[in-house]
């Protein structure tokens, strides 16, 4: 064989290979650095851009996609100890031309987080206000969405903030009262009456800890290889302080029941989707919420736990654009009546 033509094919092989040994080695050695990647490389093929905001010392971290048009903004929530990107299986069935904007909570992720910050449910949502309007989100008003912690600063916000909203949807969210004592909140029991703050179920420090909260956080099991969830692992154990003092303020006396206090003052037409399966927060605060909330448009998803947005993100997807979709139409009704 020609030596050139050989040369040839060693450059085009080792060419190959360090891409690959790259990943061999990200997968092994740093799996958190491979999880970080998945989430830039997603974000980038969905057209989500990543921005920041000031207020005064405080500083916001959000990505969006598309700009304010006729069609209500839409504003994402997440969970406790999530991020921003949580929200992409979701934005994937978003239409392209829809303005979306998911930001990090209070003290997590690119979001500022300081030991002198209200954590609390209410100062978590004066946060929020404080955002939109940074960004100026509220020249119109928004269509706002929350999950879990995030639903209940989004059903507080929404009390506290109506003439910024237009619309409302709640996802599984917490600040209710449990009508039943289901296992999840057995163990946050126990946890309280024992004082071992170092064993809250939603704050994993080893992979056997992440699969066990995957398990109880989703009905739909996932086969997660170690690795990743070595890497899961590795990406919160940073936070975990953080995320114990946070758990501790939302479960305080002052926010666990934040959106049951303030739901009767909701007036947006709001919309619950839940997991029927839930095992962290009980399916029966759908009812409560729909008996408080005068145009409240309740959705229960079969074989489905706590994670929805994960679990069902098409269908999910859809409920949204068909619940706006239906307020877009009844507005356009009462314009010609």
């Amino acid at each position: 064989m020609d030596l050139d033509v050989l040369n040839m094919f060693v450059i085009a092989g080792g060419t190959l290979a360090i891409p690959i040994l790259a990943f061999v080695a990200s997968f092994l050695l740093w799996p958190s650095a491979l999880i970080r990647i998945y989430y830039w490389y997603w974000r980038r093929a969905l057209g989500m851009q990543v921005r920041y905001a000031n207020y005064d010392d405080y500083q916001f971290c959000y990505s969006y996609r598309g700009r304010p048009g006729y069609r209500p903004s839409i504003l994402m929530l997440h969970g406790f100890s999530a991020h921003k990107d949580m929200w992409l299986s979701i934005v994937k069935f978003l239409p392209k031309n829809l303005h979306l904007v998911c930001v990090d909570m209070p003290g997590h992720e690119g979001t500022t987080r300081s030991d002198l910050d209200d954590y609390s449910i209410s100062g978590q949502a004066k946060r929020i206000h404080q955002f939109v309007e940074c960004i100026k989100l509220n020249r119109r008003p928004f269509h706002l969405v929350g999950t879990s912690m995030g639903g209940n600063v989004a059903g507080v916000y929404a009390a506290q903030y109506p003439e910024d909203i237009c619309s409302l949807t709640l996802i599984c969210p917490a600040g209710l009262p449990s009508t039943t004592d289901n296992k999840f909140i057995k163990q946050l029991r126990e946890l309280q009456e024992s004082k071992r703050i170092d064993r809250i179920p939603l704050i994993p420090s080893t992979p056997e800890e992440m699969a066990d909260m995957l398990k109880l956080c989703s009905y739909v099991r996932f086969k997660v290889p170690q690795q990743i969830l070595q890497g899961l692992v590795d990406v919160r154990i940073p936070h975990n302080d953080f995320y114990r003092k946070l758990f501790l303020e939302i479960v305080d006396e002052k926010s666990r029941h934040s959106l049951h206090e303030n739901m009767s003052k909701i007036k947006a037409p709001t919309q619950v989707i839940w997991g029927k399966q839930d095992q962290v927060l009980d399916v029966s605060g759908a009812s409560v919420l729909a008996s408080a909330i005068p145009d409240c448009h309740v959705y229960i998803l079969e074989n489905c736990g706590h994670s929805v947005v994960v679990e069902r993100p098409r269908k999910t997807a859809n409920l949204i654009l068909e619940f706006l979709a239906l307020l877009h139409s009844i507005d356009n009704n009462k314009k010609q009546a």
